[in-house]
């Protein structure tokens, strides 16, 4: 549980009482202040993960305390309590930064959930912020190579990241779609507000519906409690759809409504919801396609596709291969304890001259299988476990057809259907796309072959 110290702050003696019961059940360590001027000076000397204020005490305001808390520290979790006549300034606490509100006479229940709530807000908060130094500690990352693909990228994303736009990145599986979208949002001036993630071909179709838009209690069967939806979560911040392509059509329209007015009902629920995010999609898909096909809806397309962000696949970069194989090197040497390994010119050459149809994220797996099974500091071409002789060899100045491209592709998934048992699931996951992705792609392979 990330909340462990609390703070009350409460002038009346039952009420403290009252929270003080609560928190010892849920195993918190309180400390507790009779009156404003002794919160903050509490605050002033401690750090505490979650605060409950009253609004009106004597000396100093909750508003105050409230103030005086996120000027100390912007991530500390604070609950106005409030009776029904002073709402609207509890409505002014929250855009001041409070967490939420709790109205007088409140029960057990009520002040429970919204603890659990605070809780699941900060584990968001230090997922963000873990990330956020990750994406800062290798944000040159995306970046890695000497095309003039990725130096205008970079370029490009230093002004899309300052927007408010959506973004729709495509490109193939493994070209770092993901990896953009991270850059994207920690270059933005929503940088310390929720990034959330939603991985759209992950999500069953019954239960998609609530993982967007959450849901009320008792909504449907199983529906114990209220749950936020990933978009309540994402309020002020990002909200990334992974492979946007998998959502069902029969979402999409109420997905489409929460894009253009930024709100939305959760599902057993008429109350609208009201929010602030920024809309960032991927696909490896080609969705004007889908659209042909009325598996995706064109409106929404063009609500999504505002800045298009499209990543060649790393054979038509191939300036960026060994750059990137050199970085990984000395990542991974380093993340598994092994002296720097470097590659021979044999062994440059040999990924110089491969297809690459996993593109970045399969350059990392053939080194990483590479740095852990081999003792050698130099990587031969042996250590490289890539058959160069069962994908063609290709040359920068090289023009692919769409249909040479589609052919590759037709075989590529053949191939690893026959090698794997026509196991469709692992087939997907070697090929680095979705089962449905998968699906729709051998049922087109069907149609075409039969006409």
């Amino acid at each position: 549980m990330p909340i462990q110290k609390v703070l009350v702050a409460d002038d009346e003696v039952l009420i403290r009482a009252f929270l003080g019961e609560v928190l010892k059940r849920k195993k918190l360590d309180a400390t507790f202040a009779k009156d404003g001027r002794e919160a903050t000076a509490l605050i002033a000397q401690n750090d505490y993960d979650l605060i409950i204020t009253d609004m009106k005490m004597p000396y100093q305001s909750g508003i105050e305390v409230l103030q005086f808390a996120r000027k100390k520290n912007p991530n500390t979790i604070v609950i106005i309590i409030t009776a029904f006549a002073t709402i609207e300034n509890a409505v002014d606490a929250m855009n001041l930064g409070a967490f939420n509100y709790l109205l007088k006479p409140f029960t057990f229940e009520a002040i429970s959930a919204l603890i659990d709530k605070a809780n699941q807000h900060l584990d968001l908060l230090k997922e963000n912020e873990y990330l956020k130094q990750e994406i800062l500690s290798v944000k040159h990352l995306p970046f890695v190579g000497e095309s003039s693909f990725l130096k205008n990228l970079y370029l490009d994303i230093q002004k899309i990241a300052k927007s408010n736009a959506s973004v729709m990145i495509t490109g193939e599986s493994g070209t770092g779609k993901e990896v953009i979208a991270n850059a994207i949002h920690y270059h933005s001036l929503r940088t310390t507000k929720p990034f959330i993630k939603v991985n759209c071909a992950a999500i069953s179709e019954t239960l998609i519906e609530s993982e967007f838009f959450g849901h009320e209690k008792g909504a449907f069967t199983g529906a114990d409690s209220r749950k936020a939806g990933r978009l309540e979560l994402a309020n002020e911040g990002s909200l990334l759809l992974d492979e946007v392509s998998e959502i069902p059509l029969s979402l999409q329209a109420k997905l489409l409504r929460a894009i253009q007015e930024q709100e939305f009902e959760m599902v057993g629920s008429t109350k609208p919801i009201h929010v602030n995010v920024r809309f960032i999609a991927t696909s490896n898909r080609n969705l004007t396609q889908a659209i042909k096909e009325k598996t995706f809806r064109e409106d929404l397309y063009f609500r999504l596709n505002v800045i298009p962000i499209h990543i060649l696949p790393l054979r038509e970069r191939k300036e960026d291969i060994l750059p990137l194989a050199n970085y990984f090197l000395k990542i991974l040497c380093e993340e598994n304890h092994k002296p720097l390994k470097h590659l021979s010119k044999e062994a440059e050459e040999k990924l110089l001259g491969y297809f690459w149809p996993g593109n970045v994220r399969e350059l990392n797996n053939i080194l990483e299988r590479a740095v852990v099974m081999d003792l050698q500091t130099i990587i031969e071409p042996q250590h490289l476990h890539i058959n160069v002789t069962s994908m063609p060899s290709i040359t920068i100045e090289e023009k692919f057809t769409p249909q040479s491209l589609k052919s590759m592709e037709e075989k590529m998934i053949l191939r690893t259907l026959q090698e794997y048992g026509n196991n469709k699931t692992q087939a997907a996951k070697i090929l680095g796309i979705s089962i449905r992705t998968l699906q729709n792609k051998l049922k087109m392979l069907t149609q075409s072959t039969s006409t």
